[in-house]
């Protein structure tokens, strides 16, 4: 009878898996499989600057997981992982009599079959060559076994936790122990202490209840009373070295989502990139490391003074706004209220949203308002630049804006009122010698609006590009001395069109002025005449040498800037003069690799000859006057070699600054997004009040950055530049050649 019994059971048994083996997956496949990873973004020094995943992976070897982690993953969740073949047969037939007594299901998998069961029986692909199984029940873990026993069987056991540790859910996103130990702990799987190891397998049963941000007190329970004890009782540690691991505190330093990349216009750009030339899965799966030419302190540099300038204008042109949101108005408690910025460190100059708790009824009094668990009053200094009453800016429950001027202990004492402009700008800084985009801002808020007006918005010139025509000009034997007469002038503007009729921006008239005048001063009709004498189909060729795309009308109004460009097409433009007349092509990625480092695109510069050296030397010196004498006059307060335009559109509805230093150029846009004034002259939003003063913040940091203020670098000339004393004192250089006659030349040799 019992042999009888043992056939009929082993008949069974071998029925079963002759049933299920041939719909089983081929566990060759893991050979060459690769999970999902992480495509990572880096600024020029390495720093990862933004992550692109479905899953949050990166993938380590076996020796990359610290001993301390694999003892607390098999301790928790397979102790007899080293001894058994894929099943653990005393562990089956406990959990069966307990299911059977107690009336509830316990778990009995081992790594293996877990294993099993995430690559090959889940509800989801991976990477193409595992199909969705749709199977449940007593079906799938009847597969999951015959999967594990195979798994054991082709593989070792290092290989077999391996590809556990890579593909066990972390939570927030995060697959695998080491993305796990970069989100909770800010460190490496192989680095990780006792503590933070038995955190990381308590996690592993249910991330999305025992997660140390969402659960704090559920998560220490389970490492101190579960995995800590198992560890002991398996003596992978002593009872004394779990007890002293238990006592210390849950000590969690990472992140539960991803940071605001400190680039988003930029980030966007190259994903957008990306995502079009290798298509979403790889971007999102295949685990690209792309190097990028950002620098991540001139970035900051940048935001800050963008948001700085634009809160400025704001403030000057419109005044306080009521805010957008009011909780009493929305139906909720004041108390109950928590925003995701409060939970985040506190430093002198952040911009964070506080919470007003009361507001006067009358002209005295003082609003109290609420960041985080700190309240503190703001006093009429906080908003003198209102010029407005408590009573007359504040309701209760208002969400407004705030700038944290100082704080004690973390906490906030003296703060000013801010608020959100209405206005967006723009800035790119390039590396003269290479075309790399170093920094780049595409407008005030990303969350606001994705659209970056760095590179997507074609502005209307103004007066930027008026040095494209007197590098014309100086091409075709002008000189900076050359006389242009500032009056009124009326051109013929073609058949059944009115006159051309010109004028300045300060609607008055200097006659005979020189090119250096014109151009320091942003003269408009000398600029209209320098066009006229050098021709407008000229004009139009220089300015494809400098880049600029699209059609260019070869119009008299185009000496004014009638034309349209990107802040990027502008700005490595105007790098064109301190290269020397070279013409970089701006980029921002310099390689792309796969997984395994293996290089798939590689970029370099690229250089193009726009105009001669002495030439583009001239501008450079012209240019300088600018920022010496002319409307960018603002800048010398950087006591630096700086050279640059201002440009301000008709009707004030854009406002630019370019300018440059022998090694980066910058550029700044401000204005609307629909084509409408940001303030005439009497209120100053031209390009010097606007978008100037974000230009030199911006370069005041750079300068400090590069800590040679003692040593700054020198826009070299060419050997055929000539320096000239004029009879009213300035030293002027030229062409060797065109310099006028009579007066004394010293070659740049001597």
């Amino acid at each position: 009878m019992a042999l009888f019994l043992l056939a009929a059971v082993a008949g069974t048994l071998t029925g079963v898996l002759f049933a299920y083996a041939e719909d089983l997956p081929q566990i060759s496949a893991l050979d060459s499989y690769q999970p999902h990873t992480i495509t990572r973004l880096l600024a020029r020094d390495g720093q990862v600057i933004s992550e692109f995943a479905t899953e949050r992976r990166v993938v380590v070897d076996y020796d990359g997981i610290a001993p301390v982690l694999r003892q607390a993953i098999m301790a928790s969740e397979d102790a007899d992982f080293e001894q058994h073949f894929g099943l653990s047969v005393s562990r089956i037939v406990i959990t069966a009599v307990r299911d059977v007594v107690y009336g509830q299901r316990y778990g009995a998998s081992t790594i293996t079959q877990q294993v099993a069961r995430m690559l090959f029986l889940q509800d989801y692909m991976q990477g193409g060559i595992f199909q969705r199984s749709g199977v449940r029940g007593f079906e799938r873990k009847i597969k999951e076994m015959i999967v594990a026993i195979q798994l054991e069987k082709r593989y070792t056991k290092r290989e077999i936790f391996t590809f556990y540790a890579n593909h066990v859910t972390m939570g927030h996103g995060a697959y695998g122990v080491e993305a796990g130990a970069r989100l909770y702990f800010d460190t490496s799987a192989k680095d990780v202490t006792l503590e933070e190891a038995a955190t990381l397998a308590a996690i592993v049963q249910t991330p999305a209840r025992l997660s140390p941000f969402v659960n704090p007190d559920q998560a220490l329970a389970r490492r101190n009373n579960y995995v800590l004890a198992r560890m002991a009782d398996e003596a992978f540690i002593s009872r004394e070295e779990a007890e002293a691991a238990a006592a210390r505190p849950l000590d969690v330093r990472g992140q539960p989502l991803p940071e605001r990349p400190v680039a988003p216009y930029f980030v966007e750009d190259i994903r957008k990139m990306l995502a079009q030339k290798y298509g979403a899965d790889d971007l999102y799966q295949a685990g690209l490391r792309v190097q990028t030419t950002l620098d991540i302190e001139l970035q900051r540099a940048a935001n800050v003074a963008v948001d700085r300038g634009l809160r400025r204008v704001d403030k000057r042109r419109s005044g306080y706004r009521r805010p957008a949101r009011n909780i009493v108005a929305e139906g909720r408690p004041l108390d109950r209220v928590t925003l995701p910025r409060w939970s985040q460190p506190l430093a002198a100059g952040d911009i964070v949203p506080a919470l007003v708790v009361a507001a006067p009824a009358g002209a005295g009094g003082t609003a109290r308002i609420r960041i985080g668990p700190h309240t503190l009053d703001l006093p009429p200094a906080a908003y003198a630049w209102t010029r407005r009453t408590a009573a007359s800016l504040f309701r209760v429950g208002d969400l407004i804006e705030v700038e944290v001027r100082q704080l004690r202990d973390g906490a906030p004492q003296t703060v000013l009122l801010e608020q959100p402009p209405e206005l967006e700008a723009a800035l790119v800084a390039i590396d003269n010698h290479t075309g790399e985009v170093r920094a780049m801002v595409g407008g005030f808020s990303f969350e606001r609006s994705k659209f970056n007006r760095a590179t997507q918005a074609r502005r209307q010139l103004g007066s930027v590009f008026k040095p494209i025509v007197y590098t014309t000009a100086i091409d075709r034997g002008f000189t900076p001395v050359s006389v242009f007469v500032d009056e009124p002038v009326s051109l013929e503007a073609g058949p059944f069109q009115p006159p051309y009729e010109p004028l300045n921006y300060d609607r008055r008239f200097e006659g005979p002025v020189t090119l250096r005048r014109a151009l320091e001063q942003s003269r408009n009709i000398p600029a209209v005449k320098a066009m006229l004498e050098v021709g407008p189909q000229q004009v139009v060729t220089y300015a494809a040498r400098f880049g600029f795309g699209g059609t260019l009308s070869p119009y008299l109004s185009l000496a004014l800037g009638a034309a349209e460009a990107t802040l990027l097409e502008t700005t490595a433009a105007y790098s064109v003069f301190p290269n020397q007349g070279v013409r970089m092509t701006p980029y921002s990625v310099i390689s792309i690799a796969d997984r395994e480092g293996n290089l798939l695109e590689e970029h370099r510069p690229e250089a193009r000859e726009a105009i001669r050296a002495d030439t583009a030397f001239v501008m450079t010196n012209l240019l300088r006057g600018v920022v010496q004498r002319g409307t960018g006059a603002a800048a010398s307060s950087l006591e630096w070699p700086v050279a640059g335009k201002t440009g301000t559109v008709d009707d004030y509805t854009d406002t630019w600054f370019l300018g440059f230093d022998p090694n980066i150029t910058v550029g700044v846009w401000l204005g609307h997004d629909e084509k409408k004034p940001i303030g005439g002259s009497s209120q100053g939003e031209t390009g010097a009040s606007a978008a100037l003063p974000i230009w030199i913040d911006f370069m005041r940091a750079y300068i400090e950055l590069r800590g040679d203020r003692d040593n700054p670098p020198a826009f070299e000339p060419p050997g055929n530049i000539v320096y000239v004393t004029l009879d009213s004192g300035m030293v002027e250089a030229f062409i060797n050649g065109t310099q006028p006659q009579g007066l004394a030349a010293v070659p740049v040799s001597e």
